[in-house]
């Protein structure tokens, strides 16, 4: 039976602990020279609707890397844009494809897709999910701290898609989260009180940054304005700018606090220059690190079908 990857709330604790063993096998592997084949003979889709360079190159570079073949599918070159329904395009991909990777802007219309279609389908993003990014951030955090529970991991800033997934994993791992948010920018209510109900560590909700990140292990933050509120930018800078990640932030955290930044970065926004060119910044090992994940992502639902 196909599975799908739309939500992290798809897989169980003992799916993401197989995921992080896989994807730290393959950067060992990788960095060996040893070439992996086990999607030898396999194709899979890439359909993006929004603009993207990690998730994008990553799976590409992935799906080739384990033997496969890629083809990236822009909307615009498709008849989804003469409004076929998306449902059909599920259907005939699922004829010619082992496999599907969608960004696109509505959650509910990757659902309709994923249900039309008879292979799996893999969320690279939509506003209001980003799984397969904190799969490997997880993998980033294990991989440095060797561990991942008793861990305190802090969001700072936009309560946003990005964040909506690390309250998902929090739902189904056992770590601690602080997510600190101007009050009128915090995450969605269901999807907090949907996490909070099911977590398997704590869950904590706060407006002061600085008490967030206290004694922190992890402190994560991304844009202030992500795709398609760019037109609020101005207002966000303003609103945000207490939440940057900077140095004197830093100083309220463990003093070997690990710094995330899933990218783009805007420096001197919602981090400092100095932070995320810093000692404690993972930024690149966390960027390179998609490309595992991803490949492990790719093998498991292959596999489970």
């Amino acid at each position: 039976m196909k599975k799908d990857l739309l939500t992290l709330r798809d897989l169980s604790a003992d799916d993401c602990e197989a995921l992080f063993v896989r994807s730290l096998e393959l950067k060992e592997r990788h960095a060996s020279g040893i070439a992996d084949q086990t999607l030898q003979g396999k194709t899979f889709g890439l359909i993006f609707d929004k603009p993207s360079t990690r998730t994008r190159v990553s799976f590409e570079a992935a799906v080739v890397q384990l033997g496969g073949t890629s083809l990236f599918l822009n909307v615009q070159d498709t008849q989804l844009i003469r409004n076929e329904p998306i449902a059909d395009t599920g259907r005939v991909l699922s004829r010619y494809l082992d496999g599907l990777v969608v960004r696109t802007y509505s959650q509910d219309l990757l659902k309709e897709l994923a249900a039309a279609a008879s292979i799996p389908v893999i969320n690279g993003l939509t506003d209001l999910y980003h799984p397969c990014q904190i799969l490997s951030d997880l993998m980033t955090i294990l991989e440095k701290k060797g561990k991942l529970e008793g861990l305190k991991i802090v969001w700072v800033g936009d309560g946003n898609n990005v964040a909506h997934s690390w309250l998902n994993a929090a739902a189904i791992l056992p770590l601690n989260l602080v997510v600190a948010c101007p009050e009128a920018y915090q995450p969605d209510e269901a999807i907090l009180s949907a996490a909070v109900k099911d977590a398997k560590g704590k869950i904590v909700v706060l407006s002061d940054p600085e008490e967030a990140v206290r004694d922190a292990d992890v402190i994560y933050t991304d844009v202030w304005a992500s795709m398609g509120h760019e037109s609020e930018h101005g207002l966000r800078k303003r609103i945000f700018k207490p939440f940057q990640v900077s140095e004197g932030l830093l100083t309220m955290a463990k003093h070997d606090v690990m710094v995330m930044h899933c990218l783009p970065a805007h420096r001197g926004e919602e981090i400092a220059a100095d932070v995320l060119e810093g000692a404690h910044s993972v930024v690149w090992d966390q960027a390179e690190n998609k490309l595992h994940m991803h490949k492990a992502i790719l093998e498991k639902l292959i596999s489970d079908q």
